[in-house]
């Protein structure tokens, strides 16, 4: 009988599992949200990941349990742990994706290099932050926020007011996390797989460039990177991977500071938008390695396959007819681009698909992976 993964979530994530998985004589099945999400081919089952029982019913039939996403409350990841299933990653490691202000709180124990940041309850707090950081900082919501969403510049604590009002009617209380306003140059991240033997290989940071709080593109490696950044993020990565006890991929977003500093800004446990250019880019896809991960079977070669590789998202595609109407003129025009889409209904700002282009030119590169994705756009 082959190896069984399961996937909580039926994202574009769990969509490109897929193909790796079949290579690989794995069956993939998913947990799905709705009828008709983007990794509806292997949807065994459709039902609500925050309901313990259909979770549970969910795993007896799989070998593992893995995911799209990190929403999975932890009272069902626990109790699947306690009903003996292996989950990876675990809720140990989870809790610090699904919680921003516990992840600050972990990194600094484990020594690593970060913003100056706060839990405030308050308006009065948030204000004391910003006087001892000049007057601007960065407010976010410790859990559910991504792609921009739950992220406020702020100058003032009263932007934060309807923030405070949430939290006071919210149950669980808490506080907000507040974070200096970082001067920094571009934004990195650093890809990271680990099994849960504690095998670790590392990706080559690479350069994500945000458009409105989203990932718009991603160069792999990052340009211009000294051998000294490759080593320090990699170590970063490696070591928050080992310290958090991560099973599976870790993606690490980094700032690099105007003083050629890296500090961590988010994490993500899973397949991350940062490594979508492995596919095409790659000897192991960032897909392929999370299952070997999360298998616990040996880890595949994270090494380049040319010298530059670009991924341009396709953010919110055509308005008025599918996406792959656009396919045939993308693929005569720039026969070298490799196109992926997640089967999404095109909305604005949605992420609907992504192109690849690799090569030994940058610029060349580059302009192929912009140029198919602008086929893409009205």
């Amino acid at each position: 009988m082959p190896l069984r993964v399961g996937v909580v979530g039926g994202g574009q994530l769990a969509r490109m599992m897929i193909a790796p998985a079949v290579e690989l004589g794995v069956e993939l099945r998913v947990l799905a949200e709705d009828d008709g999400m983007a990794a509806a081919l292997a949807a065994s089952a459709v039902g609500d990941y925050r309901d313990v029982e259909t979770v549970l019913a969910f795993a007896r039939e799989v070998d593992v349990i893995t995911f799209d996403h990190e929403h999975v409350p932890q009272d069902v990841l626990v109790a699947l742990v306690e009903a003996g299933v292996a989950v990876r990653p675990g809720p140990g490691a989870l809790r610090f994706a699904q919680d921003k202000l516990l992840m600050r709180a972990r990194l600094d124990e484990l020594g690593m290099p970060q913003p100056d940041w706060a839990a405030v309850s308050d308006a009065a707090q948030l204000q004391e932050f910003l006087d001892a950081h000049g007057g601007r900082a960065v407010v976010k919501t410790p859990r559910g926020g991504y792609d921009g969403k739950g992220v406020r510049v702020v100058s003032a604590a009263t932007e934060a007011d309807d923030w405070f009002a949430a939290l006071a009617e919210d149950a669980r209380g808490g506080a907000l996390l507040v974070e200096e306003l970082v001067d920094f140059t571009r934004e990195l991240a650093q890809q990271v797989a680990r099994r849960p033997s504690g095998h670790v290989r590392a990706y080559r940071v690479v350069e994500t460039v945000q458009r409105d709080g989203v990932c718009a593109e991603v160069i792999a490696p990052a340009p211009h990177a000294s051998d000294r950044c490759h080593e320090v993020a990699e170590q970063i990565g490696i070591a928050i991977a080992e310290g958090l006890d991560v099973t599976g991929m870790l993606a690490v977003e980094l700032f690099e500071t105007t003083d050629e500093r890296l500090l961590v800004n988010e994490l993500a446990m899973r397949p991350h938008n940062s490594g979508h250019w492995s596919q095409d880019g790659a000897v192991t896809s960032q897909f392929e390695q999370h299952l070997r991960a999360v298998l616990d079977l040996p880890l595949g070669d994270p090494s380049p396959l040319a010298a530059w590789s670009v991924m341009v998202n396709i953010l919110g595609g055509p308005a008025e007819e599918p996406l792959e109407a656009r396919f045939p003129a993308a693929l005569e025009e720039y026969p070298a681009a490799k196109l992926h889409t997640y089967g999404k209904a095109p909305r604005p700002g949605r992420k609907v698909g992504h192109v690849n282009s690799v090569g030994n030119d940058l610029d060349d590169v580059a302009y192929v992976a912009r140029a198919a994705a602008s086929h893409f756009l009205d």
